[in-house]
């Protein structure tokens, strides 16, 4: 496989985009896709459906962590091209419809421009579709409480502050857990390397985003596949910690 393309486990594989990532579920012919990276990340995510044996019309559904771009980038494409439902916690439904707009601005990032990366991935991220429009016209909340009736049969899990609605989701089966940008382990602006918090300026609401570490140290699983930065391999619990010890 290429250097962006990893399998973690039977059937589970986390994709390095551009400054982001995401994961494609298999299970026989079909797939679930958990985000969709930046707008500019559209040929590389559809070669990576390709690359794990899966394809664009093989993806029974997109989960979105969360409604950030670089999440988001490619949802409206999936469903538009190829009526792919795409479903949030019913808390980031209306972000992602962009009914309003929980995403650092422009001006918080000029302010933190003389951090260490910030102005390199700002240049980066505006290339890319960071500041573009990308709304889903019809985004849908999980259809059900507990374990999706999707490939992997991942399990929302509410863990807000990052944005109000953000989900990780848990592969208790598969001993993983998709983290998005509740835990992260590293990021282009950020000079700690292992689990941590996004910097603060991503954050909607940091104290709520600290808590759910605590949320995150409660599951099971010893592969972390962040929203940010490579694969972790370890206690879920011990990594969701060490993000709550560096964070406090």
């Amino acid at each position: 496989m290429s250097a962006g393309v990893q399998q973690v486990a039977d059937g589970t594989y986390l994709v390095h985009g551009s400054n982001t990532n995401w994961v494609i579920l298999t299970e026989g012919s079909s797939a679930t896709l958990v985000d969709t990276g930046y707008p500019g990340d559209r040929e590389q995510l559809l070669a990576s459906l390709t690359e794990v044996g899966s394809s664009p019309e093989a993806v029974t559904a997109v989960l979105v962590t969360h409604a950030h771009n670089d999440h988001l980038g490619s949802a409206e494409y999936l469903r538009t091209a190829y009526g792919t439902p795409v479903y949030l916690h019913e808390a980031e439904v209306p972000h992602a419809r962009r009914d309003f707009l929980h995403q650092v601005s422009v001006g918080t990032v000029l302010k933190n421009g003389w951090r260490p990366g910030v102005l390199p991935w700002a240049v980066h991220a505006i290339r890319v579709g960071g500041t573009a429009h990308v709304p889903v016209a019809s985004p849908q909340p999980f259809p059900a409480e507990g374990a999706l009736d999707l490939p992997g049969r991942p399990v929302p899990v509410h863990t807000p502050g990052h944005t109000d609605g953000h989900c990780a989701f848990h592969l208790p089966e598969r001993g993983v857990l998709i983290s998005g940008d509740a835990l992260v382990s590293g990021h282009a602006t950020s000079r700690v390397k292992g689990p941590q918090l996004l910097p603060d300026m991503f954050h909607h609401e940091r104290a709520r985003a600290v808590a759910s570490l605590d949320v995150l140290a409660g599951l099971e699983g010893d592969a972390l596949l962040p929203g940010h930065g490579p694969l972790h391999r370890g206690p879920v619990r011990e990594a969701a910690l060490q993000a709550r010890d560096r964070a406090l």
